[in-house]
């Protein structure tokens, strides 16, 4: 019983002044106060010590997998602590993955524990709290800082430094830690968990990249894409729109890949059938592109790149984006 804690790295796990050097999972924990009597049972481990930039999803799974065991030896729950670069798209991998009851919960720092105002302790004895509350269980993979509770599915990271980063900027948080107690206000939706045992060759093959639709893009960085890629994710103005001129290049590269739309603004979902011109969502979809639906361009990426590494083909993403979109 209790919860299992592995470290990462990341700005929680930075000590300042010493160039290098890095806290470990326990020297994370004494300096948190309160936690020691919270009388939850700690199972602390040191876990890819690398900072969130330099993750990678093979990494992420190796994480899952030992989180995983320590469920299956008896824990409540799991916390993550790791930098908050990457932290919206690897607590939606895990989400992808994850086929537990037991909380999983990651969390982070916006600020060295030296600085003034460190919040990694705080938002590691959040973190904890979350992960041991019966009221958090069954909610997937969730993202606990400034006593917030966020779903994998809605979280983002907002601004480049506040330690109020962290939003959920389509829903609100779906809960708060208030004078120690978890508070759940909402129920993020959970769907089948895919498999995290991937064949690590199929995953490291599945590459998926990434076009964010500008001003006066004619496209030309597409050239050649699909001999390099296997999907591709469009990040398209407002509601899932591209310059006209964009649109046939996008369709021809649907015709060889899975192309999924969505919106480079943060919140909202993509249309389906509201505007006509050439390069609008209608037009888009008619030349194959898929409706990444609610998903920002961050996490349809997650997405696609692990039904890819799973053999997918073009239908069932369809399918798959269509119910977690």
């Amino acid at each position: 019983m209790g919860v299992a804690l592995l470290a990462l790295g990341g700005t929680i796990s930075v000590p300042g002044g010493t160039r290098g050097a890095r806290l470990g999972g326990a020297e994370i924990t004494a300096a948190v106060p309160g936690l020691a009597e919270l009388g939850v049972p700690l199972d602390v481990r040191d876990v890819q010590a690398v900072p969130s930039g330099s993750l990678t999803f093979a990494q992420v799974l190796d994480v899952v997998a030992i989180a995983s065991r320590g469920v299956a030896e008896g824990a409540d729950g799991v916390v993550v602590t790791q930098g908050t670069d990457t932290l919206e798209e690897t607590a939606f991998l895990v989400d992808l993955v994850w086929p537990y009851d037991a909380p999983f919960v990651l969390t982070g720092a916006m600020r060295q524990p030296a600085m003034a105002g460190a919040d990694g302790p705080a938002n590691v004895l959040a973190a904890v709290r979350v992960a041991a509350a019966r009221e958090a269980r069954g909610a997937g993979a969730l993202v606990v800082l400034n006593d917030e509770v966020h779903a994998a599915r809605w979280v983002r990271k907002t601004h480049s430094t506040s330690p109020a980063t962290f939003a959920s900027p389509s829903t609100g948080p779906l809960g708060h830690v208030v004078e120690g107690r978890v508070r759940m206000l909402l129920a993020a939706p959970r769907h089948e968990p895919l498999s995290h045992e991937l064949d690590r060759e199929r995953l490291e093959a599945a590459r998926v990249a990434l076009h964010v639709a500008t001003l006066d893009d004619d496209g030309a960085q597409l050239e050649g894409l699909e001999t390099t890629h296997e999907g591709l994710v469009v990040a398209g103005f407002g509601v899932g729109h591209v310059p006209g001129v964009l649109a046939p290049r996008l369709g021809v590269l649907a015709e060889r890949m899975p192309v999924v739309l969505t919106s480079r603004t943060g919140s909202g979902s993509v249309l389906r059938h509201s505007y006509h011109a050439p390069g609008s969502e209608t037009d888009l979809r008619r030349r194959g592109l898929i409706d990444g639906g609610l998903l920002d361009p961050y996490k349809a990426r997650v997405l696609l790149r692990l039904l890819l590494a799973d053999g997918a083909g073009r239908d069932d993403i369809a399918v798959a984006f269509a119910r977690r979109g």
